[in-house]
């Protein structure tokens, strides 16, 4: 039955950096590429809805980190284009509800930390035209526009410039996507919000004390704002020690955000990294990170019906279950996705 269940619900996931593995190959094998290593995985966990992160490595910052934004961007265009039979690349909920009637795969474009945009808020109008709809400001150290979560000992808040980036992005229909940002800086989102916020991928601060992940307040409050907190599956952000990190502890995290937020406000951002750090890092550089790169039977897309069958197993309701799938995501997009504010 969780099978079947898992098959008939909504599945949103607001974070695989899978744009990283494909842009690794020729622009003439991005299409390709996608279709032969990705959509499969997607297609047998049951995903209908995926964001596609835009991440630009250190190597890239600061000088390339624009140009590879845009390639990136450009890759996303050319796989949706290449697979127009199985995907879309949607710029608001109509467009989602469309791509989902025809049983094809929801694509969303989102910005991880925005090092393409700097302090010229500007571009984001932009890169909104392009198809950007989700975007973060931060990611483990310091920008322009604030400070990561990876520097929560400094207290700052949003620079001026990140002020007005959260602004702009309200006014054009991005949504702000707050994980990775300082725990100052999340606080200063909040008091500013004037629509919803999410939360693309972390997990809860309570159960794992990790600056990667939220506290219940923070939580609270990103509920408040209408938007959602979308758990990360990353084992180092769910136990204290490796041996600890299991379905059962990522499925503490998603009872535990449900019932601080409310199970309106709930989603899944696995984060599936382990194919692509395997797929783009060479063993000459790899390094001794100390936990595991994924959570055992849950190494990419293909894990997630057991993610469902834990959830119906702790005796979650099938309603309650069917909204952290994606339902909610959902809802959200539908509500503010490309909605530009004309007040």
């Amino acid at each position: 039955m969780p099978n079947e269940f898992h098959r008939r619900a909504v599945l949103a996931d607001t974070h695989n950096d899978l744009l990283i593995a494909v842009t690794a190959r020729p622009p003439r094998r991005w299409a390709a590429f996608f279709r032969e290593q990705w959509l499969p995985q997607l297609r047998e966990g049951g995903v209908n809805l995926q964001v596609l992160p835009v991440f630009i490595d250190d190597r890239f910052r600061p000088e390339g980190a624009l140009r590879e934004t845009l390639r990136m961007i450009e890759c996303a265009h050319t796989l949706a284009e290449g697979n127009a039979d199985e995907v879309r690349l949607c710029l608001d909920g109509d467009d989602i509800d469309a791509a989902l009637a025809e049983g094809r795969i929801a694509l969303v474009l989102a910005l991880e930390s925005a090092p393409g945009v700097d302090a010229n808020i500007e571009l984001f109008p932009t890169l909104h035209r392009l198809g950007v709809r989700i975007a973060s400001i931060a990611h483990w150290g310091r920008t322009p526009l604030a400070d990561g979560s990876g520097e929560d000992a400094t207290g700052s808040r949003l620079t001026e410039a990140g002020v007005e980036a959260l602004a702009e992005m309200e006014r054009l229909g991005i949504l702000f996507d707050v994980s990775h940002l300082s725990a100052s800086g999340v606080a200063h989102i909040l008091e500013l919000a004037t629509r919803p916020v999410m939360a693309t991928h972390s997990s809860s601060r309570a159960l794992r004390d990790h600056h990667r992940n939220l506290t219940d307040a923070q939580i609270r409050g990103i509920a408040a704002t209408g938007g959602t907190v979308c758990v990360n599956f990353l084992p180092e952000f769910l136990a204290d020690a490796p041996a600890a990190c299991t379905l059962d502890r990522l499925t503490d995290h998603i009872v535990h955000i449900t019932e601080i937020a409310g199970a309106d406000h709930v989603g899944l951002g696995p984060d599936f990294i382990q194919e692509v750090i395997g797929d783009t890092t060479p063993p000459c550089c790899e390094t001794d990170y100390g936990f595991p790169w994924s959570l055992p039977g849950i190494e990419g897309p293909r894990g997630l019906p057991l993610v469902t069958e834990a959830l119906l197993n702790r005796g979650l309701p099938e309603e309650i279950v069917r909204k952290i799938l994606g339902g909610n995501v959902l809802d959200l997009f539908r509500k503010e996705l490309g909605r530009p504010n004309y007040s």
